[in-house]
């Protein structure tokens, strides 16, 4: 589930930390509900959460860490802007959680921060997406379970896009066009989040290129990336797009509040935007840019891992594996039931009779048809520093290719700490 609380915080500042294990301080404050969730008698687990936005979501956690029989489950619904902060703080401390959810990250696996979880999956692995599988496997073993993927897309107005005449677009020169022609007095052509970092990894992949390559090399850097951070600069400039919304694009309220034609956005926000919009909803992937570029989804999600230096971890991992592998039941629920996502498990997405219809059926096509899911090996650093890459080359002006070059250097440094 890729819901964001209901705070300012944007979801991919924890993608995007620059933050390393080795730098991080003392504990820091949790600020949400935390307490004893599991009714269990045996060891005294913890698992921390990022306070999800949809209601619901810490009950559900709760309860069924309340089902589990074999130990006391406490969690920590962290609220506010300071997940990765705190999750990373107190992994050097005696209250680290034993269980937590995150992204994969090869660092936390070359740290030994994360338990090999080979042994839990290995009697499923064929349930599960391939993709999922590949994202979280290091030198053959797989570490970290997904719990949810997040297919990523525009969202549009249909009616807005019938009255000003605009097709639906495939290229980003078209969405430059259709953002021109869908503004009009207070509604604003296109949102692409107030900082545009929530479409830095599709500006990539529509460009037709990557993160990084096979063989761990920078494959960001190509000509069509260069014309698609030129041409988001020509859009950011245009008055045509929603700057500095009350909320940020993981959000649903800009579109459906009626101030933007289209909005970038998570499958998650699919229910409440059909409910306020009703059949006046439709989805697109982000436009091919130049002539190497094809459409493209960003799927992101979350995935649950075993603290491997935790007091628990054996303990730890038996918990994980009954909920996230034997308990179906809930692992569909904490996909649909709070916003929609996909379930990694093929089983459990087939039987999922919430997304075989409508809008969520097609987010699901999009998704298989168009989705890229993230690198291990691309980690929060080099994240960060292209995040500075849209900063400079986009909201600042600054020469794309320039600001490349620097996003090179630190992108290929971190490339040598993680690979030699």
């Amino acid at each position: 589930m890729s819901a964001m609380s209901s705070t300012n915080w944007n979801r991919r500042s924890v993608l995007q930390a620059a933050m390393g294990l080795a730098a991080a301080g003392g504990l820091a404050a949790c600020g949400g509900n935390t307490g004893r969730s599991g009714g269990g008698s045996g060891d005294a687990l913890t698992q921390y959460f990022h306070a999800y936005g949809e209601a619901g979501t810490e009950q559900a956690i709760k309860k069924y860490a309340a089902a589990y029989k074999k130990a006391n489950v406490n969690t920590n619904w962290i609220t506010g802007n300071n997940f990765e902060s705190a999750l990373f703080a107190a992994l050097l401390t005696k209250k680290a959680p034993d269980v937590f959810e995150f992204h994969p990250q090869l660092q936390l696996v070359k740290s030994g921060q994360v338990a090999d979880l080979t042994d839990l999956i290995d009697p499923v692995k064929d349930d599960f997406n391939p993709n999922d599988i590949k994202s979280h496997t290091v030198d053959g073993k797989i570490y970290g379970i997904r719990m949810i993927d997040d297919p990523q897309f525009f969202y549009y107005r249909k009616s807005m896009f019938e009255k000003a005449k605009v097709e639906v677009p495939t290229t980003l020169d078209e969405l430059i066009e259709a953002a021109a022609k869908l503004t009009t007095g207070k509604v604003k052509g296109a949102f692409l989040g107030n900082d545009f970092t929530a479409i830095q990894n599709v500006i990539i992949w529509s460009a037709g290129a990557d993160t990084i390559n096979e063989k761990n090399e920078i494959a960001y850097h190509t000509d069509g990336v260069v014309e698609g951070l030129k041409k988001l600069r020509q859009l950011f400039t245009s008055g045509n797009v929603l700057l500095d919304a009350p909320t940020d694009f993981w959000d649903p309220s800009s579109l459906n509040q009626g101030l933007c034609a289209m909005q970038w956005g998570g499958m998650w926000s699919m229910p409440a935007m059909q409910q306020a919009l009703g059949d006046d909803l439709g989805i697109f992937p982000f436009p091919k840019i130049g002539s190497a570029g094809k459409q493209s989804v960003y799927n992101g999600g979350w995935s649950i891992f075993v603290n491997a230096k935790g007091k628990n971890v054996e303990a730890a991992k038996e918990y994980v594996k009954w909920l996230w592998i034997d308990q179906k039941q809930y692992q569909e629920d904490w996909a649909t039931s709070y916003g929609f996502h996909i379930p990694p498990r093929t089983s459990i997405a087939n039987s999922a009779t919430k997304l075989k219809t409508g809008l969520p059926a097609e987010g699901v096509k999009l998704f298989t048809e168009y989705g890229h899911f993230d690198n291990i090996a691309y980690d929060q650093t080099m994240q960060t520093a292209f995040a500075e890459v849209i900063s400079s080359s986009v909201r600042k002006n600054g020469n794309p290719e320039a600001a490349l070059d620097t996003c090179d250097k630190k992108v290929n440094v971190e490339l040598k700490k993680l690979f030699g």
